[in-house]
């Protein structure tokens, strides 16, 4: 009698009201991670029925479960893999959101319409729906909220907090239209950074979107995006459908990484893009520790202040980066008394601290960083750090520098353009300007930077030579022919503009790309280059593109004519002007001369032929002054 009472003590009130024993332990949780559920039962003690429900249920490992592990409704598709239906094997996939009863176990065969109710409920702790908590519990959808609670209506805000706000992020939509341009075959629509939440884009037009991607560890990767379906991209779950005539991203965050959206070019229409997502803010506001009490006795003061805080690198930051975000508000400090103690009789005086009421906590400041000492090679840039202090009103004034050392000082030196400086690099000789006799051979030497990249910036001094002479081992025979000349004008004027380039620094300079082919294959006809005004950002090490009013002096060219050779039936010989309209009469190479030759005279003696020597009449032709000199 004794043990029934002991066992009924832990039974409330309204339980001996209702005659209901004790609730019994839970059980073991239905799944080990994503959220499952636990119940426990009582029993009636009555003869009659009680009212009310002998079994509750809790949720529990509310954990999320590593992305190896699957979804759990899929898992108990397959389960019936290996069970023959109607006499024959499938491979069977879930069938989710389904509006008439979420709980039950609905499959489709991989490959076919087949639809099968394989199961009349899902297991405890599935979910109802794949963008909600609600979880199956008994074969019944119940209401689960962000706090994991059955029953709770708490949802989480778009910034992803429970119960939150929306201060957390803010919302980015926009429009991107695509620019078809020749040499572009793809351009970035949208960065979209880590963490962002509920991303949504719609590309309407014959373009493809493609996916890169760059984890905090540096890591990239990229994604085609080449047929529809979801997957997994760095652990975010993409969703995306591909129609004949738009193309559309859905991923529900957050992002795991940072994602770039690019847009391929694929046809001569132009694409639109339209983007929505949440993005969080990243730099935050981080109320500080009190600061040392304004006295060491006798009664004092201390306050906190606010730091910018960095949630990405977790790390304290210049305010500047918080000031960004308006949603950011700046806590107002706080203040406390402190060493209430009274002072020692012997000491007649109270010690003041280095900080008062109104001076917020010291802060290192620095000025921006020099230029880099070198353009290349490695070099040394420096920057001036100092403890300032603000007051009340906000004056800011430098103060001793122990007052900062709460906190490491900031460099002041640092390594900068460590890559190797450019060099220069001679192509390949080109054949010999004559086919015969004494003539003249060239070369392209470009400047290449560490990248192999085509740049300026070599010295002048090491600079390998573009022009040297050559001797081809065969007689000149033929009656008319060339001395040895310099080369055509174009192949002359290659070797010597494709090593003028411009290299790109630290002042905004107008780089020149490289000329565009001929619009002609003989004759007179068009080049035409890109003019950018760049700017190379020391810090990235990239470089960034400017308005043109930014750079100062003239623009180069970026229009000119080129001769391609004569056209049939022209002759293939340049005159002066010919050569002042197509390189504005700049020449630095020499003038041409031809042999031209006239014939024999008449013989000195009328027989005796065999002795006697008859001479030629051979003039050398300045083409701008006619005839020059007599040779044999």
């Amino acid at each position: 009698m004794e043990s029934v009472t002991s066992s009924r003590t832990a039974r409330s009130e309204e339980d001996r009201d209702t005659l209901w024993d004790a609730w019994g332990s839970w059980s073991e949780c239905s799944r080990t991670c994503g959220g499952g559920a636990s119940y426990s039962l009582r029993r009636c003690l009555s003869s009659k029925s009680c009212e009310g429900r002998n079994i509750r249920y809790r949720t529990c490992s509310n954990v999320d479960c590593p992305p190896e592990a699957g979804d759990f409704r899929t898992q108990q598709c397959s389960a019936h893999n290996d069970v023959k239906y109607q006499g024959q094997f499938y491979e069977w996939l879930p069938i989710f959101n389904d509006p008439d009863n979420p709980c039950s176990l609905k499959c489709q065969a991989k490959g076919t319409s087949l639809v099968v109710e394989l199961a009349p409920k899902v297991l405890d702790g599935t979910r109802c729906y794949t963008e909600s908590l609600d979880m199956c519990i008994s074969g019944l959808c119940q209401i689960v909220g962000c706090d994991h609670q059955l029953g709770s209506t708490v949802k989480e805000d778009n910034c992803g907090v429970c119960n939150g706000d929306g201060s957390t992020c803010r919302l980015v939509r926009g429009q991107y239209k695509s620019q078809l341009l020749a040499n572009k075959l793809e351009d970035t629509v949208v960065a979209i950074p880590y963490g962002s939440r509920h991303v949504r884009l719609v590309l309407k037009g014959p373009d493809h979107l493609h996916l890169e991607t760059k984890t905090l560890q540096g890591v990239k990767g990229e994604n085609s995006l080449s047929s529809t379906g979801s997957f997994l991209v760095e652990n975010s779950s993409v969703d995306f459908q591909k129609f004949p005539d738009k193309e559309i991203l859905r991923i529900p965050g957050p992002l795991t990484a940072d994602f770039t959206i690019k847009i391929h070019y694929a046809g001569a229409a132009d694409s639109a893009v339209q983007f929505i997502f949440y993005q969080p803010i990243i730099h935050r506001w981080r109320e500080t520790d009190f600061f040392p009490c304004s006295a060491s006795c006798g009664g004092g003061y201390q306050l906190t202040s606010a730091e910018c805080y960095d949630l990405r690198s977790s790390r304290v930051v210049a305010d500047h980066y918080c000031h960004y975000y308006p949603e950011n508000v700046k806590p107002k400090p706080k203040l406390q008394e402190c060493n209430l103690d009274p002072c020692p009789a012997s000491d007649g005086y109270k010690q003041i601290m280095p900080y008062d009421l109104y001076h917020p906590l010291p802060r290192w400041e620095s000025t921006p960083w020099t230029a880099c000492s070198s353009s290349c090679g490695g070099g040394i840039q420096s920057r001036t750090v100092s403890c300032v202090e603000e007051d009340i009103q906000g004056l800011v004034s430098s103060v001793e520098e122990w007052k900062c050392m709460y906190t490491p000082k900031m460099p002041i030196v640092q390594p900068c353009n460590i890559f190797d400086c450019p060099k220069w690099l001679a192509q390949e000789w080109s054949p010999c300007t004559v086919t015969c006799g004494q003539g003249l051979r060239y070369r392209v030497v470009l400047c290449i930077d560490h990248r192999g990249m085509h740049t300026g910036g070599c010295s002048s001094k090491t600079k390998p030579h573009i022009k040297e002479e050559c001797i081809v081992p065969t007689p000149c025979y033929k009656p008319k022919e060339k001395l040895p000349v310099e080369a055509k004008l174009p192949w002359y004027k290659q070797a010597q503009e494709l090593e003028e380039g411009t290299i790109v620094s630290e002042e905004p300079t107008f780089i020149p790309e490289a000329w565009s082919a001929c619009s002609v294959t003989c004759g007179v006809g068009i080049q035409v280059r890109l003019v950018k005004c760049q700017v190379l950002l020391s810090f990235s090490q990239s470089v960034a593109d400017l308005p043109t009013d930014e750079c100062e002096g003239p623009k180069p060219a970026s229009e000119r004519a080129c001769y391609s050779g004569p056209c049939n039936g022209e002759t293939g010989e340049y005159s002066l002007e010919e050569t002042d309209l197509f390189y504005g009469g700049s020449q630095d190479f020499d003038e041409l001369y031809d042999w031209e030759y006239d014939g024999f005279t008449q013989c000195s003696e009328i027989c005796g032929g065999d002795h006697r020597i008859r001479p030629s009449i051979v003039w050398i032709t300045d083409k701008s002054k006619g005839k020059m000199k007599e040779s044999f």
